[in-house]
C-alpha cells in the first residue's frame, strides 16, 4: 500500500505582503505537481493534515479553481480540519465552510475525531484515524489528543493524524505545544502532523514515525523559511514501513519568492512593538490582529473558565460568519 501525506496548503485568493510572485498562479502549480506525483507513483491513499484554506470562506472562484485539480487525483483523499478551514476552532462549524462544501461533493472525506477509517489495499489493511484542531489541544492536560490507544485486531498498521503544535523540541515560551517525546506512548504506528509550518525532520522512536514535512507553502515572514524545502510524504506498507521525503520541484528558491525587505521589516516592527508592550500595563496583544490569532489568544488566557473561552470563541465564531449565505 502507498499513502502519500502533505499539509497546511491555506489556499487562498491573495498573495501575502512578503511574496514576490503570484502566490495563487504559484500554489496552482504545486497542486498540479502534488496531483501527477500521486498519479505517476500509483498512491492508493491521499492524506491531508489540515488547513486545506486558509480560512474558512474562501471565494467561490479559488475554490472551483483548485476543486478540478483535487478531482483530478487518481485516489481518495482524506483530511483533518484545521484552524483555518473552520470557524472560531470550532470543528461543529464545517458544514458553514469550503471544507464542508467539498467534502459533500465527494472530492475527499473529512476525518472527526470519532470515526475510525479502514484502508485496504493487496491484503494490508490500515486503522486511520485522526484529531482536527480544537482550542484547548496543547494544553499538558490534553495529551490525549495526539495519542491512540485504541487499535482494531486485523489491521496491520494504525495512522493517527492530527493538527496540532507537535514539536520535536522546545518551542517559544508561552506558546502551548506538544513534545513528540510526551505521546511516545501512542499505539498508532506512525503520526503525522500539521499546523507547524516549518515542521521537524521524521522521527522514529521504538519503531513508531512521528512525522511533520511542514507546509507546503510558505507565507510567514520567518527566517528559517528561507532554508526550508516545501515537500510531500510517501508512505510505502508491505512487510516494514518506508518513508520517503518528495521536495516539490515547484517550489522555487526562496530568494526568489520571498521578499526578504518585508521580512526585515516585521522584524523591526516586531522590535519596536514589543518595546512598546514593555512600557504599558496592558494585556492587549497589538502585534497581533489577524482573527486567527485573536482566537489564539483568547484560547491561551489564563485565569478564564474553560465556559468562559468556549463562549468567547463561539460569539467569535458568530462574527466571522455574519454576513454569509444562508443567514
Amino acid at each position: 500500500m502507498r499513502i502519500l501525506f502533505f499539509t497546511d496548503s491555506h489556499i487562498r485568493g491573495t498573495t501575502p505582503r512578503n511574496r514576490k510572485d503570484d502566490f495563487v498562479d504559484t500554489l496552482e502549480e504545486k497542486f498540479l505537481e502534488i496531483r501527477d506525483i500521486i498519479n505517476t507513483n500509483h498512491v492508493d491513499f491521499v492524506l491531508h493534515g489540515g488547513d486545506l484554506f486558509d480560512r474558512p470562506d474562501v471565494s467561490i472562484s479559488i475554490t472551483a479553481r483548485f476543486s478540478r485539480i483535487l478531482k483530478e487525483i487518481q485516489a481518495p483523499i482524506y483530511i483533518v480540519s484545521g484552524n483555518h478551514d473552520v470557524f472560531g476552532h470550532n470543528p461543529l462549524t464545517i458544514n458553514r465552510t469550503m471544507l464542508g462544501l467539498l467534502s459533500q461533493l465527494d472530492i475527499f472525506t473529512i476525518i472527526d475525531e470519532k470515526d475510525k477509517l479502514i484502508l485496504d489495499k493487496d491484503g494490508i489493511r490500515v486503522q486511520v484515524t485522526g484529531q482536527p484542531y480544537i482550542y484547548n489541544m496543547d494544553d499538558s492536560a490534553n495529551r490525549k489528543y495526539y495519542i491512540l490507544d485504541d487499535v482494531d485486531e486485523g489491521v496491520n498498521y494504525s495512522i493517527h493524524i492530527v493538527h496540532g503544535m507537535l514539536l520535536d523540541k522546545p518551542f517559544v515560551k508561552g506558546v502551548p505545544y506538544t513534545l513528540v517525546e510526551e505521546i511516545k506512548d501512542t499505539k498508532a504506528d506512525i503520526t503525522l502532523a500539521g499546523h507547524y509550518h516549518s515542521g521537524f525532520d521524521n522521527i522514529q522512536i521504538e519503531g513508531k514515525y512521528f512525522i511533520n514535512p511542514g507546509s507546503i507553502v510558505r507565507i510567514s515572514n520567518s527566517l528559517r523559511e528561507m532554508e526550508r524545502r516545501p515537500k510531500v510524504i510517501i508512505i510505502d506498507l508491505e512487510d516494514e514501513i518506508k518513508i520517503s521525503n518528495i521536495y516539490l520541484e515547484s517550489a522555487l528558491d526562496s530568494n526568489l519568492v520571498l521578499d526578504r525587505e518585508e521580512i526585515e521589516k516585521s522584524i523591526f516592527k516586531r522590535e519596536r512593538l514589543y518595546e512598546f508592550k514593555q512600557t504599558i500595563d496592558s494585556a492587549v496583544n497589538f502585534e497581533k490582529m489577524d482573527i486567527n490569532d485573536l482566537l489564539i489568544e483568547v484560547s491561551r488566557s489564563e485565569g478564564l473558565s474553560e465556559e468562559v473561552k468556549e463562549e468567547a470563541l463561539r460569539r467569535i465564531a458568530m462574527v466571522q460568519m455574519k454576513g454569509l449565505s444562508g443567514d
